[in-house]
């Protein structure tokens, strides 16, 4: 059918200049002046150029349509040209792909007006219908790692928000024993949940070929989707801190040494795992924000560090006798004061504890709170 087609539109192309020949006797054969080799090139080159950034849609809907219309001969030689990235007629005009024709017959009209119609009917269903988000787990990279007395694979994975672009993904990196300790616990807690949960088996030999740590990367996705695909697994503490703990125990560290510029890249990563797990209401995104601030104010970011506080008194609205609102207070209203913000809601709120007894003076400052913070 394609080579009917493509032999169809080269006579239409060569148009006026073959009846010139004819006209002038000039002549030889079709054969000689159109060798199939030279045919073939040309037009793969003409084929190239017309389907490059070309957008395909396919539907159920499409394709009944096209079946209704099979005995429409006019219709179906439109499709067909289409499907190629061809144009209609010698005098057509392509614009991204699409097939324009400036002086259509009624039948290809019609045909052309039934296709529009169907692709923005398309385009209009997929663009009102709502997909829900979920949150996909990829194994992005996988290394094997030897130290002194042990030798494991290390697996780098990404935590996606489906249909979203990630300018900073959040990332985490995990041996095959710490995913074997999550199953350990989450099978002790959760018996009958995870009885159709499967986990790769361990091997005792070949487990660092690339066959192994292929399979095994497939594995860990499947296990992590299916483990947050259950309500209550999904809102445990051990998965949840299988995830970001780890981050904010280092990041701690690495403040309370004084390296705030790694401290703050660590934390940053902690705070975009709890935001696609979706806990930035709980106590460690509280002090994922705390640390936020401290790394920023300390690099003499504050703007940066006044927005994270910011944050967290908004999560704190509701509440008056978190042990971090009051720390949380105080550095506002300093920051705003550096940056040139309105301080008067935080100042109004640090009164009012005032009034209810609280010895401001006694509380710690932020950066004293993530020091003496037990994290385990």
């Amino acid at each position: 059918m394609a080579s009917r087609l493509l032999h169809r539109l080269r006579h239409a192309l060569a148009g006026e200049g073959e009846g010139d020949r004819e006209g002038q006797g000039g002549g030889g054969s079709e054969a000689e002046e159109f060798p199939e080799s030279s045919e073939l090139e040309d037009d793969t080159d003409g084929l190239s150029t017309r389907l490059s950034g070309t957008l395909s849609f396919t539907s159920n809907e499409e394709e009944e349509a096209a079946e209704e219309n099979e005995d429409d001969a006019a219709s179906q030689e439109l499709g067909d040209l289409c499907e190629l990235g061809l144009p209609k007629n010698p005098g057509a005009m392509e614009n991204g792909g699409r097939c324009q024709d400036p002086s259509p017959a009624p039948a290809e009209r019609q045909g052309s007006n039934l296709l529009t119609r169907q692709l923005q009917d398309f385009w209009r269903r997929s663009r009102s219908s709502l997909v829900p988000q979920r949150l996909l787990f990829e194994v992005t990279s996988a290394s094997v790692v030897s130290e002194r007395s042990s030798k494991y694979v290390l697996y780098t994975i990404y935590l996606i928000r489906s249909g979203q672009f990630d300018k900073a993904p959040a990332a985490i990196a995990r041996r095959y024993s710490d995913f074997e300790r999550l199953n350990r616990r989450l099978r002790h807690q959760f018996g009958c949940d995870m009885a159709g949960v499967s986990f790769p088996r361990k091997r005792l030999r070949r487990n660092f070929t690339a066959e192994t740590i292929a399979k095994r990367s497939r594995a860990f996705e499947q296990f992590l989707s299916h483990l947050h695909s259950i309500t209550e697994i999904r809102r445990s503490s051990d998965f949840l801190e299988f995830f970001f703990l780890r981050d904010l125990q280092a990041a701690q560290r690495l403040t309370c040494t004084g390296m705030y510029r790694e401290a703050l890249a660590t934390w940053s990563n902690a705070y975009r795992l709890q935001d696609r797990l979706g806990v930035c209401n709980s106590g460690r995104f509280l002090l994922t924000l705390a640390g936020l601030v401290v790394c920023h104010q300390e690099l003499d970011e504050l703007s940066e560090a006044h927005c994270y506080c910011q944050q967290a008194l908004q999560l704190l609205e509701a509440q008056d006798s978190h042990p971090l609102l009051e720390p949380f207070l105080q550095a506002h209203v300093h920051l705003s004061w550096k940056v040139g913000k309105d301080k008067r809601q935080s100042e109004a709120r640090l009164q009012g504890l005032l009034g209810a007894g609280v010895a401001l003076q006694q509380q710690p400052t932020l950066k004293e709170f993530l020091i003496k913070e037990a994290l385990d």
